[in-house]
């Protein structure tokens, strides 16, 4: 097959429409033909290739497919207009935006950063690994790649005998440009963020604490951002500030405090804390970190409430913990015992993250992501949960049987998932069906398992086999 000849017809189409590129891939598919809205037309002729082109252009969205057959090019072009582009134009018109995870604890499980500190040097220093993380985030679901500049600000990088290898600018900089790179691979925003600062605990004034976020938003502009995000603050006051510096840029603001249903650290209510951010300026208000799902929804319908009370408007995100916290004080998790590395125990399943979804949903959040212990495996159960609709079924195709009588939901809802720990509630009991090599249940076949063959596996499966 001659690609350049595709190529050059799509460099026409690009060229023509004016559009920038997003993404080019080349699908080499024997025998079937594909359009963005999913299955087309089938060729059994194995000389048929396919290559596609996204592109956009504001609120027009281009899409182009030309197919090679038998040394024929054929193009066929949709052309859309998308109302839904920047983060508010979305959450206007109701659609679920997936988070991304979080970047200091999954890095420094993969030795790139450093517990105490959780700096973000790696953005500077280890571009790949951010890179990575990033591109496993957006495969799973993500619909918001957050740039890696958690603690970048300069009073912390040099916190408490820290040797500061990179600026906060360069820090700030290289985090910008590796957010934007993934979120092109894909329909992603690019959200700049800041977070609490040592200036604020060490009682510095409002003025040189609004000069630390200052400084990191003048990157975010320079790198043209989707939106801004100030998070993890554990002061209502502090995030105020920051908020209002945030808006100066003129871009949509997201503001999310480190609090329970206690409220912050001061006392002041999660309602009375959404009230106040919404008033400094925040479009979207919320919490992020210290405390488990459960306990950030509850929170997060507080803050709901008290907005609504005041008669203002505002969209609201959680982005909770991967960690069960229901023992936790008004500090969250950083008072466990086991905080930070043996928190292990304590992580949530995917169906957990996919009941932490619905839940989340269902309270009226729109934005829905994670922070600490979030790796990319939860972010794919919320948008299986929320978007896709898919509950594992790919077990259908598995060889064993005992395995296959678990490609159903309420299996997995219904779950209790236990420990292998002796001191802990309780210790599994496997799935015992005595089948190996030669019994029928184990026999393989191309074919797809029917409803019948799930129905009488299914069946065994509720008998005690």
């Amino acid at each position: 097959m001659q690609h350049g000849s595709l190529h050059k017809a799509l460099s026409r189409l690009r060229g023509k429409l004016k559009l920038r590129p997003v993404g080019l891939s080349l699908l080499l598919n024997h025998g079937t033909s594909w359009s963005k809205e999913g299955k087309c037309a089938h060729r059994s002729d194995e000389e048929s290739r396919l290559v596609s082109l996204v592109a956009h252009s504001g609120s027009v969205c281009a899409f182009a497919c030309c197919c090679v057959h038998l040394g024929v090019v054929s193009c066929s072009v949709h052309i859309s207009i998308s109302l839904a582009q920047g983060i508010l134009e979305r959450l206007d018109a109701g659609e679920i935006v997936i988070g991304d995870g979080g970047f200091v604890f999954a890095l420094e499980k993969r030795g790139y950063v450093k517990a105490g500190p959780w700096t973000p040097e790696a953005a500077a220093e280890h571009p790949e690994a951010v890179r990575q993380l990033h591109r496993e985030f957006l495969r799973a679901g993500s619909t918001v790649m957050q740039t890696f500049t958690f603690y970048a600000s300069d009073d912390k990088l040099e916190n408490r005998g820290h040797t500061q290898r990179f600026t906060g600018r360069q820090i700030n900089e290289a985090a910008c440009d590796l957010a934007r790179e993934v979120a092109n691979e894909g329909d992603a925003l690019v959200a700049g963020g800041v977070s609490q600062t040592p200036a604020y605990l060490s009682c510095k004034s409002e003025d040189e604490v609004k000069a630390t976020f200052k400084k990191q938003i003048d990157v975010f502009v320079q790198k043209k951002v989707d939106f801004l995000i100030a998070e993890y603050f554990e002061h209502v006051e502090e995030a105020e500030w920051a908020v209002q510096v945030l808006k100066t840029t003129g871009m949509p603001v997201a503001a999310t405090l480190c609090i329970g249903p206690e409220g912050d650290l001061n006392g002041v209510s999660p309602g009375d804390c959404a009230v106040k951010l919404v008033k400094a300026g925040a479009q979207i208000v919320g919490v992020n970190c210290h405390f488990d799902p459960v306990t950030c929804v509850k929170t997060v319908k507080l803050m709901k409430e008290g907005v609504e009370k005041a008669g203002l408007k505002a969209h609201f995100m959680s982005q909770p913990l991967a960690y069960h916290t229901p023992d936790c004080n008004c500090q969250g998790f950083i008072d466990l015992p086991e905080f930070p590395f043996s928190l292990e125990p304590r992580i949530l399943t995917r169906w957990d993250m996919q009941k932490y979804a619905r839940e989340a949903y269902n309270a009226g959040i729109r934005y829905i992501g994670g922070c600490c212990g979030f790796e990319p495996y939860h972010i794919r159960a919320l948008a299986e949960e929320l978007k896709h609709g898919s509950w594992g079924s790919g077990l259908e195709m598995h060889t064993k049987p005992w395995v296959r009588a678990r490609a159903r939901r309420d299996y997995w809802e219904n779950l209790k998932p236990a420990s292998g720990r002796p001191f802990c509630p309780s210790m599994a009991t496997p799935d015992g069906w005595g089948v190996t090599k030669g019994h029928a249940d184990l026999m393989q076949q191309k074919e797809a398992t029917s409803e019948e063959q799930l129905k009488a596996l299914f069946d065994k499966a509720s008998k005690g086999h």
